[in-house]
């Protein structure tokens, strides 16, 4: 049994979200078009075969080990297992901002659950996975399966989708959103109108937006400025429900240029759109 693993834990973007219905239990119906960055943390899972249960080897700051995706999704997977496991010490390298609408959450729980299920042997298929991953939130489905897809449902409808892998420009403006808050709030729209599986962009790209981005901008001004700014090079949108905005250009030099001008006081990076999640890359190696 192997040891030891460390697995790439990509970002996401939304490269629109429209919502096109409420539930009767409150939860939104979405149509968004996700796509992975070549761009995440790291999670290392060692085994402690002498040191039984779940440990978290590097807490994150502000993010009780209850609430912790990693933990979560480790103790959802053991939960199934039929016999004794060995234990596992997990680390993370965190390089994704927390609350910026990139999935680093959720993408951390995937990359749990799939490390989890190679090193504990326990053969599990990815359709069982992804029902697992929706226990902790609509998000990691499209982790656990690792492709870009078209997402329906509150996200967990999935359908392989190729959208042009470009190079995007990603800004972390100096806030954090409530996801919930933003949901609730009553200018929100909620009633976009259905698209069928749309290859991303073709044609008027004006069909496409985040109806979460008015209401985000409206309740907070450090999105509004860095989007203004960033819609001076181009299209810019934000990416779930914020705070992180983003940007599309066909080459990385050209993202690195508007880069190296961003503001001050605004976190980001540059990385390029892949179709094929890294975790997914990387297991293929592995195989």
């Amino acid at each position: 049994m192997t040891a030891s693993i460390t697995l790439p834990s990509p970002a996401k973007l939304n490269l629109f979200l429209h919502i096109v219905g409420r539930r009767p239990d409150g939860y939104h119906e979405l149509q968004t078009l996700f796509q992975f960055l070549d761009y995440g943390d790291d999670i290392s899972l060692t085994l402690t075969p002498d040191q039984p249960g779940i440990r978290l080897a590097t807490p994150i700051p502000g993010v009780s080990e209850e609430d912790n995706l990693i933990v979560r999704a480790a103790r959802a997977l053991a939960a199934k297992a039929s016999g004794d496991l060995p234990g596992v010490s997990i680390a993370i390298n965190k390089r994704l901002p927390l609350g910026g609408g990139l999935g680093g959450g959720s993408s951390n729980a995937a990359t749990s659950l799939i490390g989890l299920n190679h090193l504990w042997q326990l053969g599990l298929g990815l359709d069982e996975l992804a029902e697992t991953g929706l226990t902790l939130g609509a998000d990691v489905p499209v982790f656990v399966r690792g492709h870009a897809a078209f997402g329906e449902g509150v996200g967990e409808k999935l359908t392989p989708a190729f959208p042009p892998e470009d190079w995007f420009l990603v800004l972390k403006p100096a806030c954090n959103i409530n996801t919930g808050k933003i949901f609730s709030e009553q200018g929100l729209t909620r009633n976009t109108s259905r698209i069928r599986i749309a290859p991303a962009f073709e044609g008027d790209a004006s069909r496409y937006r985040n109806d979460c981005e008015d209401v985000v901008r409206r309740l907070y001004p450090e999105v509004d400025q860095s989007m203004e700014w960033l819609k001076k090079f181009g299209p810019a949108r934000l990416t779930g429900t914020g705070a992180c905005i983003f940007g599309r250009f066909p080459t990385e030099s050209a993202a690195r240029i508007i880069w190296e001008s961003k503001p001050s006081g605004i976190i980001g990076f540059v990385a390029k759109g892949v179709n094929v999640s890294p975790l997914h890359q990387k297991l293929t190696e592995l195989e």
